[in-house]
């Protein structure tokens, strides 16, 4: 069986750590970059080989990457935790803290759901390179007609904007808040929902839930926003549910490098949660949908021309 060397573990933490966030989809790169390079790093990095503990170390990098979400966000889930817990005391959801905590729980079971169900199967049947391949430029058409058909809509929101009325006093995140939790139930179950293409590999899970909070009427600074927010505990319960198995005989000769892998994912999420946060509050998902067409097509022509 092979066993991951250091390096492999954090260069992978790295990319896990970005990908994961940016709307290029983590496990899309996870498997087309170890098998572009080839060698011995395609064999040590090969999702769906036997025997393989790239899956486990993945594991533990997402964990590492929903660890820092929830640094990054820790006032925003300080608040979460807090309407959530005195929504259940006080059996009423008036506040925009308790309205909060039950969109992102109402928006995360779908995904749970299908998840728990189906995941294994999408991983094993499609995590190789070319459907890979497939779907991320499916992913970056996706993203370039989200822009294309609300241009006209939504779009960014205006650097310097004056608060509305009422809101002079609020942080500009507890103002996001406030736009977010306009959102309706089934509204927010139905940008929740969209993280279940992500389990195809090539899909972004932050790129399908931003397009989803667009076409819901959200700028992409607030549809950004929520897909952070929801990405984390299902990315957190996801790693949760296996990183036991780290722990047996799974672990074994890798434990190392998973500790390794990880701290890299952890700085690299946190670098990018924040460049992202401010990068959508003027900008949109063009460049992200050019780069995951470009990246997908070039990446099958080259396993099918090869």
């Amino acid at each position: 069986m092979s066993v991951l060397t250091y390096p492999e573990a954090i260069g992978v933490g790295l990319l896990q750590g970005v990908t994961e966030l940016f709307p290029v989809s983590s496990l899309g790169h996870s498997i087309l970059v170890p098998a572009l390079i080839g060698g011995q790093v395609e064999r040590d990095l090969n999702v769906s080989a036997d025997g393989s503990p790239y899956l486990n170390v993945l594991i533990g990098l997402h964990l590492a990457t929903a660890l820092a979400l929830v640094v990054y966000f820790r006032r925003d889930w300080a608040r979460v935790v807090r309407g959530l817990f005195t929504s259940v005391r006080e059996r009423r959801i008036a506040t925009v803290e308790q309205r909060l905590a039950w969109l992102l729980v109402v928006a995360t079971i779908p995904v749970g759901i299908a998840g728990l169900a189906l995941d294994s199967v999408f991983r094993t049947t499609l995590g190789k390179p070319v459907p890979t391949a497939v779907f991320l430029s499916l992913n970056g058409i996706v993203l370039y007609v989200t822009e294309r058909l609300r241009r006209g809509g939504t779009g960014r929101r205006r650097a310097g904007a004056a608060p509305a009325p009422g809101e002079e006093d609020l942080s500009e995140e507890e103002r996001s808040d406030r736009r977010i939790t306009r959102l309706g139930f089934g509204q927010a179950t139905w940008i929740g929902a969209a993280q279940i293409l992500a389990l195809c590999p090539g899909i972004s899970r932050s790129g399908s839930t931003i397009s989803a909070g667009i076409f819901r009427s959200m700028n992409h600074e607030d549809s950004a926003r929520f897909a952070f927010l929801l990405a984390t505990p299902v990315i957190g319960a996801a790693a949760l549910l296996k990183v036991p198995s780290l722990l047996g005989p799974a672990g074994d000769g890798i434990r190392g490098q998973v500790v390794a892998g990880s701290v890299a994912a952890f700085v690299a999420g946190y670098v990018a949660v924040k460049y992202l946060t401010k990068y959508f509050e003027t900008r949109t998902l063009t460049p992200f949908a050019i780069y995951c067409t470009v990246a997908g097509l070039g990446s099958l022509a080259c396993f099918t021309l090869t």
